[in-house]
């Protein structure tokens, strides 16, 4: 009986081997094309490749080639009559005389697998200033991004109405940014270093990890592989912050590339627009160094990176407040220096058994150090917060339909604090954590993929737990597509590691003893539309999202005034996100996207289930982009309207406000021009600051901050391409 049964299994999958053709589509550099057509000759049945540039077709009678186009690239035509599986390089850029056809990437791509991924291409960076990650969501209707307080600096991304300590980030599919280094790290990525960004929403895989609870936000540095050029690129604000870029690859032979990147970032003068004493924004300078390896052959590929950052954040009071405070008190100015050095390593080494079938095994190590001293006033807080990180990875795809990964992975973090700190002395414990996951992908022909994961971890903090999450992709007919997922997400709490910017502020803070790991389900339901409207396609997306936490630490600014208070939650906490997005393409070089979302997110606060303070409850966005014929212009604008909110008690609520930004970009042979501005509504929050006249009072407050602290900022930029 066993044998027949494996006789059995074994002719399924011959057959539904040879129903089927996969393929992956390359450019001349090695670099994978998105979005390129495969179309059976003689038909209209065809597909486009995803973001890894593969394909899969289901096979057609008596038809056994396909072309593959690009824009910019000649077409090729491909045989699968004895075949089922084909490399594809595109032949480059086709020139006709002094014109050269560029390839149009598009800039915002939905992943065709399971998991409801959106890649934000340099397309799409291109709309806006972008000179970090936390600045590359302007034109995004899926996250927020806000300052965390009215002193530091420091920006918070918001991904499903929570915060961005419920998003796991990732930088080429390796967990970063942990603890010390999270408060600051949307500045840590350079605009220009990214080569996209893929922002996956609700319960993502287990691959790397139990931590993402509302979903994963990964960024993908340029490659070294890509041609053979050197990048300057050079900005300026109206606030006189200047930055300095300069990327560059080298390529040794076929098989061995280099790249190095360096930035430079410094804002020296004191900015104070609303009259208030203390600067809008710190006085910032940075350096940042990148050097990443690439060497591959047919069957081995090896990656690697090293990094190295320095930054320092000057804020408070200003020099000018110096001369008329020491007229009339004796304390000295309030001041916030915040002085922070990163280093950081990463290798991926990955072996190909077998590319028809992508087995391969894959081995990441990467580690951290993170150094970061600040000083609030008179209140102290220095980290040194050191990671470790391996991960062993095995995949493979018995047929075009059914894959499996699986692996184990193991995590260290370390953490050597100095506080000064009342009324209490706090200690962040080292966690080990050692796990292991296996992940099922079921694909039939493209239009219907399940995937399924489950993970098992061992903390030495919280002991075993287990991690189930599960995707279904449903291509209904070329009409309409829906997605359904469920997952499960842990978090390791770490009070002021994630929130010590609360301490610009005059509150005591309180932090319970025994908080238990934060835990969460996350269920997720979306349908996306493509209606032909005018011989154009309406693209129309439906989301749902809903987060339910088990356990979670609360962060109550409501009991106290004066206190801010860390505890576990007693009672419930959830989050209900609704968003609908639409997408239509007027007219050639013209799309307009608008997109609405809202958010219903309460948490039990002392005994109470409150709206959570400094969340708006709605946001609306509308964004327009126009590129001239041969792309030689490109000019954007986008507005958003911020919904209302609640302040914590005794500080009252906030209404909706509208921000607008635009940008015009110039294109040449050698690079491009770009001027633009930044909250051209010139809406600032008023009062940003509470207490600003007596900083060592009982009732200074930093962090009531639910909208811009400065007004109107144009820039200007200039970017240069030396190709090889």
């Amino acid at each position: 009986m066993r044998k027949i049964v494996l006789t059995i299994i074994s002719c399924f999958m011959a057959v539904a081997s040879f129903s089927q053709v996969r393929g992956v589509v390359k450019d001349g550099d090695g670099n994978a094309l998105v979005g390129a057509n495969v179309v059976w000759v003689g038909t209209n049945s065809g597909t486009t490749t995803d973001v890894n540039g593969f394909f899969t077709l289901e096979r057609k009678p008596d038809v056994n080639s396909v072309v593959i186009s690009f824009v910019g690239f000649q077409n090729d035509t491909i045989s699968f009559e004895n075949a089922d599986y084909a490399e594809v390089t595109l032949r480059g850029e086709i020139t006709l005389g002094d014109v050269v056809v560029k390839s149009s990437r598009p800039g915002r791509i939905q992943s065709r697998g399971a998991v409801n991924i959106e890649t934000i291409t340099t397309t799409e960076l291109c709309r806006a200033a972008c000179c970090n990650l936390g600045e590359s969501f302007s034109t995004n209707p899926s996250v927020d991004v806000n300052y965390s307080d009215a002193a530091t600096g420091a920006k918070q991304i918001k991904l499903l109405g929570l915060s961005g300590s419920y998003v796991q980030m990732l930088t080429e599919n390796v967990p970063a940014f942990r603890g010390a280094a999270a408060p600051f790290s949307l500045g840590y990525i350079p605009g220009t270093w990214m080569h996209s960004i893929q922002v996956s929403k609700g319960a993502a895989t287990v691959k790397n990890g139990y931590e993402s609870i509302t979903g994963q936000i990964n960024v993908e540095y340029l490659k070294p592989q890509l041609d053979e050029e050197l990048d300057v690129n050079l900005f300026l604000d109206s606030h006189l912050k200047f930055e300095a870029n300069v990327e560059g690859n080298l390529h040794f032979n076929d098989e061995l590339s280099t790249g190095l990147l360096a930035h430079y970032e410094n804002m020296w003068m004191e900015h104070d627009g609303n009259g208030d004493g203390f600067m809008d924004m710190p006085k910032v300078q940075q350096y940042n160094f990148m050097n990443r390896w690439m060497y591959k052959t047919d069957r081995y590929v090896m990656q690697a990176y090293v990094k190295a950052l320095k930054e320092d954040r000057n804020g408070g009071q200003t020099e000018e407040q110096h001369h008329n405070h020491a007229r009339h008190s004796e304390n000295p100015l309030y001041k916030i220096n915040i002085g922070s050095e990163r280093y950081e390593g990463v290798i991926k080494n990955a072996y190909i058994f077998d590319q028809i079938h992508n087995t391969n095994v894959a081995l990441v190590l990467s580690g951290s150090i993170h150094k970061m001293n600040s000083l609030y006033g008179e209140k102290t807080y220095d980290v040194n917060n050191n990671n470790a990180y391996a991960q062993l990875m095995f995949e493979t795809e018995f047929t075009p339909s059914h894959s499996i990964s699986t692996g184990l992975s193991f995590n260290h973090d370390c953490f050597n604090e100095r506080w000064l700190l009342l009324p209490n002395l706090i200690k962040a414990p080292d966690e080990n954590i050692g796990g292991v996951y296996a992940q099922y992908t079921f694909n039939y022909d493209d239009s219907f993929v399940f995937m399924a994961g489950l993970r098992g971890d061992y903390s030495d903090l919280y002991g075993a737990f287990v991690t189930p999450r599960a995707h279904v992709r449903w291509n209904v007919s070329d009409l309409l597509k829906l997605r359904f997922s469920a997952g499960k997400g842990y978090r390791t709490p770490r009070p002021m590691l994630d929130n010590h910017t609360l301490l610009a502020s005059s509150r005591d803070i309180i932090v319970d003893d025994n908080l238990k790991q934060e835990e969460a389900w996350n269920y997720g339901a979306t349908a996306s539309f493509d209606i032909d409207i005018f011989d154009k396609c309406l693209i129309v997306n439906l989301e749902y999202y809903y987060t339910n936490f088990n356990n979670q630490v609360v962060t109550d600014l409501d009991s106290d005034a004066h206190q801010v208070h860390f505890y576990n939650l007693d009672g419930i906490s959830y989050s209900h996100t609704l968003q609908i997005d639409a997408t239509y393409p007027f007219f050639e070089g013209f799309s307009l996207l608008g997109a609405f979302r809202y958010n219903d997110v309460k948490t039990t606060i002392n005994g109470v289930l409150r709206d959570k303070p400094l969340s708006s409850r709605y946001k609306g966005l509308v964004t327009a982009t126009y590129k001239t014929p041969l792309e030689i212009w490109q000019f954007d604008l986008t507005l958003q309207i911020n919904g209302d909110g609640r302040l914590p008690d005794g500080f009252g609520t906030f209404d909706a406000y509208p921000m607008l930004n635009a940008q015009i970009l110039k294109w040449f042979r050698w690079g491009n021009i770009y001027i633009g501005g930044e909250n051209l509504t010139n809406f600032k929050q008023k009062n940003p600051i509470i207490g600003y006249d007596d900083p060592w009072g009982d009732n200074f407050d930093a962090t009531m901050i639910w909208g811009p602290v400065d007004g109107i900022m144009v820039y200007a930029g200039i970017k240069w391409k030396l190709t090889k």
